[in-house]
């Protein structure tokens, strides 16, 4: 591993067998400006390197937005900048984009590659905060409105990719879960306290899991010893124990297990709700919106307000349904499969 002029050298990261396996281990991913031809291959695998995201339905947010030159643009979800990037292109020269993120650790990353590209000052303003405040920062920035608004919701694959962060069982890590590792109960707090019917619940509702109750049971009879991410899922593999599921069924359980205590912890579907309900005073007049969702109850709550917002001439036009990405997009990025694409423009 190169060394920056000045800087003491530093060996190369070493690892078992041929390729890096481990996150921490894959610096030629994590260090893309150094290492492209390498990022490139990872790519054209149809994986996300180590570190990045691949920003979904770009093409797509792009027609339905239809940024102008002058235009003001909030991008709810800033994670690794890529919708920004494009969005920033689009607006200047005159148009101003906010960054919102409540990942302290991302956002930070994000603004030094959008200030190195190019695009700092009054054209970009990140802001350390969670979408639900938007209408804060409106205030505070003394806007009646703006013209686009983009929202990425669920969890980046910078945050699913790095075992610290305890979002996935691919590699062991602390059962943390927030999005904002500085605020709230972590994942492994939660199952402390919370009692077994609310747990099963969650699980019931936010992964659509018939197994809930099982699981709950166990979770709950295992409490104060499930601190990991592979804690965790191991007492839900001995929790579906003898119940004759083939193994991918059972990482399929695992991982909308994993998915509804996430959505607990970081309270997304009442941040999604309360975006909803604000959305239409954030927007100026022929104001656009567009959200990216990946869940079944995301996309539910999104066409609901919709719906209502067409009916009660709120909107000129909203998305009849979810627009899922093109087949090719599918094919090379598999992350992008469950994705679904609402939109709306203001009366």
């Amino acid at each position: 591993m190169a060394s920056e002029p000045g800087e003491p050298h530093r060996r190369r990261i070493r690892y078992k067998g041929k390729h890096p396996r481990a996150f921490s281990e894959k610096y030629k991913e994590l260090n893309p400006e150094r290492y492209p031809r390498d990022v490139e291959k990872v790519l054209s695998r149809g994986a996300t390197p180590a570190g990045s995201h691949r920003s979904i339905c770009l093409r797509e947010v792009l027609e339905v937005l239809a940024p102008k030159p002058g235009e003001i643009a909030v991008d709810a979800t800033l994670g690794h900048g890529g919708h920004s990037l494009e969005l920033l292109k689009a607006i200047l020269p005159g148009g101003r984009l906010y960054g919102l993120d409540r990942d302290p650790l991302e956002i930070a990353k994000t603004s030094a590659r959008l200030a190195e590209a190019g695009f700092g000052g009054d054209s970009f303003r990140p802001r350390l905060m969670n979408f639900a405040e938007l209408p804060e920062l409106l205030a505070a920035e003394g806007l009646a409105g703006v013209d686009l608004i983009l929202a990425d919701l669920g969890v980046s694959s910078m945050q699913i990719d790095n075992p610290e962060r305890g979002f996935t069982f691919k590699s062991d890590g602390p059962l943390d879960m927030r999005m904002d590792p500085t605020q709230g109960r972590s994942a492994a707090e939660l199952l402390l306290t919370i009692p077994e019917a609310r747990l099963r619940a969650i699980i019931a509702e936010y992964s659509d899991e018939s197994e809930a109750p099982v699981i709950a049971r166990v979770l709950t009879q295992r409490r104060g010893t499930i601190t990991t991410t592979t804690a965790l899922a191991d007492a839900i593999r001995d929790a579906l124990a003898g119940r004759l599921n083939p193994e991918e069924v059972t990482r399929k359980i695992i991982r909308r297990t994993f998915q509804a205590l996430r959505i607990e912890v970081n309270g997304e579907f009442a941040a999604l709700e309360k975006l909803l309900e604000a959305l239409p005073t954030c927007l100026a007049t022929g104001g656009r919106a567009a959200l990216l969702c990946f869940h079944s109850g995301e996309g539910e709550r999104i066409e609901a307000a919709f719906r209502e917002g067409l009916a009660a001439g709120v909107y000129a036009a909203v998305a009849a349904e979810g627009m899922k990405p093109s087949p090719e997009e599918r094919y090379d990025n598999p992350r992008s499969s469950s994705a679904r694409l609402w939109w709306a423009v203001k009366k």
